[in-house]
């Protein structure tokens, strides 16, 4: 098995993230007053497949190199994001949120593409604030082991012994009869 694939921490996520679909949707279709008539539709069963579905598909992982994410009921996202790449990772939350003991842990990355926005968000980490910890760890870990100052540090080393052979030969040369 390569390092790369191998799986530091798995997410688990709450199941009252189905609610928190079912009711966020149900919110905007109200706010909307276009969606009020769907929302017996959603209500009356739509909402919980749909939350369903979602709670069953989505999944993050945590691996030697990477933070791999995929969610999604119709359009699926599949995201992943190299450890060196991550810049900040906030916690988001509110009333609604802290009712229902969700949180939202939000990531994003150095030159992301969505300016003003995240690269991902995950909605319902049970112990999120390990997930967290655990992201900031192998993070660390990750760029203490592949800095470019020791990268670079190990190449003058390398340089500096071959420069000293080379100075050795060229002395056994010098005093040879």
């Amino acid at each position: 098995m390569s390092l790369s694939n191998d799986v530091i921490r798995e997410a688990r996520f709450n199941p009252k993230i189905k609610t928190y679909i079912l009711i966020t949707v149900a919110f905007f279709c109200t706010i909307s007053l276009i969606g009020i008539p769907f929302l017996l539709i959603w209500f009356l069963g739509l909402g919980q497949y749909i939350g369903q579905r979602y709670y069953e598909n989505i999944s993050c992982r945590l691996t030697n190199k990477h933070l791999e994410f995929k969610k999604g009921v119709l359009f699926k996202v599949e995201k992943t994001i190299p450890l060196e790449n991550i810049q900040d990772i906030t916690f988001l939350e509110n009333p609604f949120l802290k009712y229902l003991d969700l949180r939202i842990l939000k990531i994003e990355t150095a030159g992301h593409s969505n300016p003003g926005g995240s690269d991902m968000k995950l909605i319902g980490i049970i112990d999120t604030q390990g997930f967290k910890q655990a992201v900031l760890d192998q993070r660390d870990l990750w760029s203490s082991k592949s800095s470019p100052v020791d990268s670079a540090h190990d190449h003058l080393e390398q340089t500096n012994r071959l420069l000293q052979d080379i100075k050795d030969l060229l002395e056994i040369i010098k005093n040879k009869p």
